[in-house]
């Protein structure tokens, strides 16, 4: 029988190394000021500073990784300032979507209807889907609860929907396509491909009245002027404390809600920080707005490459920003800080189905895209869409639809029957301060002094998008 040698432990050399790499020297530089140590412990002053790196810090990742519940708390505040005050009132855009509010990068080419669901106040909820029809319900952390219509299970021949509330017990009823929501208000996308007389078919009442509804109330979009945008100042994390005290913080996975926390972000409890914290969280706010924008215009991920400067939003296809089990936050923030609705059909287009985006903000040089200058953007012939092609232009401070005098849809589209093509069956659309002679149907007005964005939009995207055999070509200046 044999025993397996005893160690003799660290020798005096390695101890001393081992004390070393688990010690603090008594000095560390950082970017918020020299932090001193007595023997390991923090001087008074250093007391202050380290804490008000950590408050700033933690302020700055609320602001990255809360811009999908703030986004959805100033869409509400928009959508009732224009009437849509509840799940009665059904908003939309007739004849569509126009640069006279502020709405993140909607397209100007379909009928948007949009509305809130409160399901505090009603209790489950019904909608009834019009057929032909992409709509989707998101929660008010701007998290994916279900498509109605063609990409949900009715297969676009109209539903029974029902949305139940945060610890709802009761058994749904038959009849009804049934979802249990993480949260009372939820934001409703209607897209009818039969446009606003489709759309009108919609219905939405609590269930309770589903004997006999009250009819819903149409409020046309397009006519008002508002802002759905969320706040790059301290104002912020106060409309994330409207969404804090109105969820249930089960709501929320346990490390935002601890981030949110942090700051005094408390389910139950008034948001009140002192003058102290109230600095430290503006600064905070314009740190991570400017992070944002860096997310958003430059993202680092290779997989946020098209190829050339062309971009895609939904990192790797996935609606919940997950990679290999991992969540990308940087993702999140750079899709969420441009646009808004979650859901597969949009994260993972199909061929002929859905849609498909691309988006750049560089010339063929690599420069930023400048309102003084004209570019021209060569389309290729047979561009690979089912249903059409369109191109909007956006303003980079706004993310919304860049606002020119010349018209309030900034965009061009093949569908819209006024297309110049050239004699292969490409086009060649013009981007500037003025139109080029000749080429007035085929170009978007700029604005010197300002930057711009645009996006690619395929609908029903063909195989050679997906397989790359036809590529977008850069925006090449003409000045």
């Amino acid at each position: 029988m044999s025993t397996s040698p005893v160690g003799s432990g660290l020798s005096a050399e390695q101890m001393a190394a081992a004390i070393a790499q688990v010690s603090l020297a008594p000095t560390v530089d950082s970017p918020f000021g020299r932090l001193e140590f007595f023997d390991g412990v923090p001087r008074p002053d250093t007391v202050s500073t380290a804490y008000d790196a950590l408050d700033l810090m933690r302020g700055i990742d609320v602001f990255l990784n809360a811009v999908p519940g703030a986004s959805l708390v100033a869409m509400r505040r928009g959508l009732r300032s224009a009437g849509v005050t509840s799940a009665r009132i059904i908003g939309f855009t007739d004849p569509r979507a126009n640069s006279r509010s502020l709405f993140l990068t909607p397209n100007t080419e379909t009928t948007y209807g949009t509305t809130f669901l409160d399901l505090k106040a009603w209790g489950p909820t019904v909608i009834e889907a019009p057929a032909e029809s992409l709509c989707v319900v998101d929660d008010f952390w701007f998290r994916y609860v279900a498509d109605m219509g063609i990409a949900g299970p009715d297969r676009g021949q109209g539903g029974k929907y029902l949305f139940l509330p945060p610890g709802y017990d009761g058994e749904a009823p038959d009849g009804y396509f049934a979802y249990r929501c993480p949260t009372y208000t939820n934001w409703v996308v209607l897209r009818a491909l039969g446009g606003v007389p489709a759309m009108k078919q919609t219905r939405i009442y609590p269930l309770s009245e589903a004997a006999a509804p009250a009819d819903n109330e149409f409020v046309n979009l397009a006519e008002s002027i508002f802002n759905t945008v969320h706040s790059n100042d301290f104002s912020f994390f106060e409309e994330l404390d409207e969404l804090v005290q109105e969820e249930p913080t089960e709501a929320l996975d346990a490390e935002r809600a601890g981030q949110l926390a942090a700051i005094g972000l408390v389910h139950g409890q008034p948001f009140a920080p002192d003058d102290r914290m109230r600095a430290i969280l503006s600064r905070a706010a314009g740190i991570g707005a400017g992070l944002a924008r860096t997310l958003a215009y430059a993202p680092r991920d290779p997989d946020a490459v098209l190829y050339g400067s062309w971009k895609v939003a939904f990192v790797g296809g996935s609606y919940e920003f997950l990679r290999n089990g991992v969540r990308l936050l940087d993702a999140r923030t750079q899709f969420h800080y441009l646009a808004t609705v979650v859901t597969p059909a949009m994260a993972h287009a199909q061929v002929g189905a859905g849609s498909a985006y691309a988006y750049t903000i560089h010339d063929s040089n690599g420069d930023l895209l400048d309102g003084s200058r004209t570019y021209r953007l060569h389309i290729d012939p047979n561009p690979p869409a089912k249903n059409f092609w369109a191109v909007d232009v956006y303003d980079t401070q706004t993310r919304s639809l860049l606002q020119v005098p010349s018209t309030i849809w900034p965009a061009l589209a093949s569908n819209t029957g006024t297309l110049q093509a050239n004699d292969d069956g490409s086009y060649d659309l013009y981007f500037g301060p003025t139109a080029p002679p000749g080429k007035e149907s085929n170009w978007v007005e700029t604005i010197p002094g300002k930057s711009w964005f645009q996006l690619f939009r395929l609908y029903g995207p063909l195989q050679a998008w997906f397989d790359q055999t036809w590529k977008l070509n850069e925006f090449d200046p003409l000045d």
